[in-house]
């Protein structure tokens, strides 16, 4: 799904959809010391997740984003991955227990506060690059990827600019990196040097747009009011309609409303939403609060409610094709209920008109079968073989085989 909550939206979502494809190898088994060993005879970088049993955030990265092949290709191509669990519970197992001094030296060392925290080590064992929050996959995976090169790590950028402090490409740089890192002390000097250097008029030039809306991470900050004192000519400098607003919204619900939801009580959205507009009455929060109240139902399994919300909110803006797939593979395995499977497959259908991927044509094939519909689901399973990979297309083949003989799919 968008980051359009990058640290916070995950808060309420733990058990989401499982996915179809091969995702993230951790590696299981080996101590910090045998990890930092494998990886610089191999020369590959460290992938190290850092989490914490309760936090919400850490089960949507396991749930939904990990398990997808677009994540793990790459992940598992370039790094050795491992899980660092960073609380302790009674229900620790030896493996986890073995890990607790290693776990503390770390978060010491890198001054750990949130989860999940992603840090990237190079084949010698140096800390490079840091990333702090949940995010959709294909943010994620750019986010990783600048892990690898020294010109968007985070830790080589923070040793360049405390030395050159006012140049403005690697403030540039460093401001992207700091947000991502969650590093609001050094994104704020970032902010600063260019908005010295570059002014208010080079900031609204296309080319520095993109440097407001990085900058624009708390509600006080100078990005944040250029902003929203400036949505229409942004919208229009960026030819997308809306960003400035989605952006404003963003930062306001991560920083005033998300804090005070209680997963286990349905929220009053309409006392929150007005509080919030009453507050900022030139900020569209509808759009924003649809996404989050469908994802709140997609966690307690109100699918019904789900599918209503996801309905309505398809008229004002449209989810990316892969939160449609994530919310209709949902349904498709929880819920058999007539209309939230129909509007399953609109939600599928449009997905793949997007982005005719093979995960997504397997959901759609899979919707329809379960509607009782198997002579097209068989004609749609068989294209997401012909457009699967090598590995993934015996997965598919045996969801075709249980098509045609008649078997169910789905898990629930």
């Amino acid at each position: 799904m968008r980051s359009i909550i990058a640290l916070c939206l995950a808060i309420l979502f733990g058990n989401l959809a499982h996915c179809q494809t091969k995702g993230v190898k951790f590696v299981e088994g080996l101590s910090w010391k045998q990890v930092k060993e494998r990886a610089k005879a191999e020369n590959k970088f460290i992938f190290v997740e850092l989490f914490a049993t309760w936090c919400g955030p850490c089960q949507f990265m396991s749930n939904e984003v990990f398990p997808l092949e677009q994540v793990g290709q790459p992940i598992n191509q370039n790094f050795i991955s491992i899980r660092v669990q960073m609380d302790s519970t009674e229900a620790d197992n030896a493996a986890v227990k073995k890990w607790y001094a290693d776990a503390r030296a770390i978060s010491n060392e890198y001054n750990i506060q949130s989860f999940p925290t992603f840090l990237i080590f190079n084949p010698n064992g140096e800390a490079v690059h840091r990333i702090v929050g949940a995010n959709d996959a294909p943010e994620f995976v750019n986010h990783v990827s600048d892990g690898l090169y020294p010109e968007t790590q985070y830790y080589t950028l923070l040793k360049k600019f405390e030395k050159r402090p006012q140049d403005i490409y690697t403030a540039k740089q460093m401001l992207k990196a700091a947000n991502i890192a969650y590093d609001e002390s050094t994104a704020r000097k970032a902010e600063n040097t260019l908005a010295n250097s570059l002014g208010t008029d080079e900031l609204f030039k296309k080319e520095n747009v993109h440097i407001l809306l990085a900058a624009a991470k708390f509600t006080n900050s100078k990005a944040f009011n250029l902003i929203r004192n400036n949505k229409e000519k942004i919208d229009i400098l960026l030819e997308s309609p809306g960003i400035a607003n989605r952006t404003l919204a963003n930062v306001v619900v991560n920083e005033l409303f998300l804090i005070k939801i209680d997963a286990k009580h349905e929220p009053n959205w309409d006392s929150y939403q007005s509080e919030l507009s009453a507050k900022y009455p030139d900020i569209d929060f509808v759009p924003m609060f649809k996404k989050i109240k469908a994802h709140y139902y997609l966690q307690v399994k109100n699918y019904v409610a789900m599918k209503n919300t996801i309905n309505d909110y398809l008229s004002s803006e449209d989810f990316t094709a892969h939160q449609l797939n994530t919310f209709a593979w949902t349904i498709f395995n929880n819920s058999s209920d007539p209309e939230c499977i129909d509007a399953a497959i609109s939600w599928s259908k449009k997905s793949i008109i997007e982005d005719p991927s093979s995960a997504f044509l397997d959901t759609y094939a899979n919707l329809l079968y379960k509607k009782g519909e198997k002579d097209k689901a068989i004609k749609w399973q068989n294209k997401a073989i012909e457009m699967a990979s090598d590995d993934d297309r015996p997965i598919y083949q045996e969801t075709l085989d249980k098509m045609t003989k008649g078997i169910k799919t789905w898990e629930n």
